[in-house]
Formats: C-alpha cells, structure tokens, sequence
C-alpha cells in the first residue's frame, strides 16, 4: 500500500520540485541493505517520474559526495536490535517537507496478511499476483 502512495505522491511532485529519499530500519539480522521492500518503494516512485531507479540512485553516500543531484531518490538504512519494519518514503522541499511511513510492530501483521493472500487467490485464474491486487490497489490493465 506505500508503494502505491509512493507512486502517487510522486508523480504528483516534480524532480526539481522535491528530493526523495527511502529511510528504511529494520533489525540487526536483516541481512540486505537497503531491503527489497525500500528498493520497491524507490521502483514505485521512480517509475511515476518516468524513469528507471537505476539511472537515479547512488549507491553509498560517504565522505564529500557533493550537491545531491536533481532527481535522485535516495536510501537510508538503519539496521539495529529487534526492530520489525519501519519505512518511509521522504519528499524534501525547500520550504517543506512531506513523509509516508508504514511501522510494523509485530511480525504477526505479515502472517495475517500471507492468509488474506491465499484466500483471495482462491478462485482467481492462474497468473502473477502481488499484494496490490490482493488489496484492490494494482494499476495493472
């Protein structure tokens, strides 16, 4: 679902108008960073900018790197004790400053969800399905 409001908000923005950055904390186990679940968010927002995210993502921001490019969508990961999911998906303004977030609190909401997926996919004809279409949320024609 922050996908979707990712891919909203910003197709709703222009690249000059608003900086993007994916912040992502999750557990100090997780293994990937960023997560497959933050990189999916910055897909989701460059795709509505009509570009692909690897032509706009740096990789590893350290030392003097400099003005940050117009266009960039941007990630930063925390990775520490048992935290479950946090993401956010920031669109920074000069003069403001527009946050999406979603916090996981218990790893029960997944399993919940993994059932709700099944159910509806009872019926549904063979194919590729995502939790957007499960949640009545996909763009797909």
């Amino acid at each position: 679902m922050l996908a979707c409001f990712a891919a909203l908000t910003a197709g709703t923005f222009s690249a000059e108008a608003r900086d993007i950055e994916v912040l992502e904390a999750r557990h100090r186990r997780k293994i990937d960073a960023p997560s497959g679940t933050a990189l999916m968010l910055g897909e989701a927002a460059a795709r509505s900018r009509g570009v692909s995210l690897a032509s706009v993502e740096p990789r590893g921001r350290d030392g003097i790197t400099g003005e940050r490019p117009v266009g960039e969508i941007g990630f930063s990961v925390l990775r520490g004790g048992g935290i479950v999911w946090e993401h956010s998906v920031v669109f920074a303004a000069g003069e403001e400053v527009v946050t999406l977030s979603h916090s996981a609190l218990d790893r029960g909401m997944f399993a919940r969800g993994a059932l709700a997926a099944a159910r509806w996919l009872v019926g549904q004809v063979p194919g590729e399905y995502d939790m957007q279409d499960v949640l009545g949320l996909s763009r797909k024609s």
